[in-house]
């Protein structure tokens, strides 16, 4: 087994094992619990009572968290010659079709979002291969197929996020930065759990969210109670 550096030892130690935190303390605690000397993500993560490899348990989803993410999102919009003044205007970071379509058949897929409009998923479905491992495959569901383009790219810029549940029923996100305000943390961690209940699928039978954890990037983690995410 690894052994622990002292710093994370010393922060582990804040936290009660045998205890669950509420929301509003977790927010407080989670800040504590920072040891690196750059500006951590604090992350979130879910496990549900879903069984993925069934279509209607399929938990997928995109939220706008009020206060961002912190993170800087390079888009890159797949969009015709009619759309492309648009896409740059709003903020994308790399805009065209066909070049980048080649660029990304040859490997290239440094960007974190892919927004494309409906007219050209017929030749962007080829790239299934490269994009869909990579959770970066423009789809309806998620909101980067649209023909509102300039819409998509500043919500995503700032702080739409997209979510899927993976094979084993948990998500895994980023709600902020450690350089948040435990408000802000606080905000943004309810909006999420807010959207997730309101997705429950029909078909999920049990308890929904069976356990919840709150970390920073190299911190340990923090449970949070069930009955604090079940008030909200």
């Amino acid at each position: 087994m690894a052994k622990r550096g002292k710093k994370y030892s010393q922060v582990a130690e804040l936290i009660d094992r045998d205890m669950e935190y509420t929301i509003e303390e977790a927010c407080d605690l989670v800040k504590k619990t920072s040891t690196a000397s750059f500006d951590e993500s604090v992350d979130l993560d879910l496990r549900l009572g879903v069984d993925p490899r069934h279509a209607d348990q399929m938990v997928r989803g995109t939220v706008s968290l009020p206060n961002g993410t912190g993170k800087s999102v390079r888009i890159l919009a797949l969009v015709n010659e009619a759309k492309q003044e648009e896409a740059k205007e709003a903020g994308a970071d790399f805009v065209g079709l066909d070049d980048y379509i080649s660029e990304i058949e040859a490997g290239w897929a440094d960007v974190d979002i892919i927004i494309a409009t409906p007219d050209v998923m017929g030749k962007i479905g080829r790239l299934g291969r490269q994009l869909g491992p990579r959770g970066l495959m423009p789809n309806p569901k998620s909101g980067t197929v649209t023909m509102d383009v300039a819409d998509a790219v500043k919500e995503f810029k700032s702080g739409k996020i997209d979510f899927r549940v993976d094979k084993a029923g948990i998500l895994h996100i980023s709600i902020g930065k450690v350089s948040f305000d435990a408000n802000q943390l606080r905000e943004n961690l309810i909006s999420f759990l807010q959207t997730i209940i309101k997705m429950r699928p029909a078909s999920a039978k049990g308890i929904y969210i069976k356990s919840a954890f709150l970390s920073t990037t190299m911190g340990p983690s923090i449970p949070i109670s069930r009955s604090s995410i079940t008030s909200i």
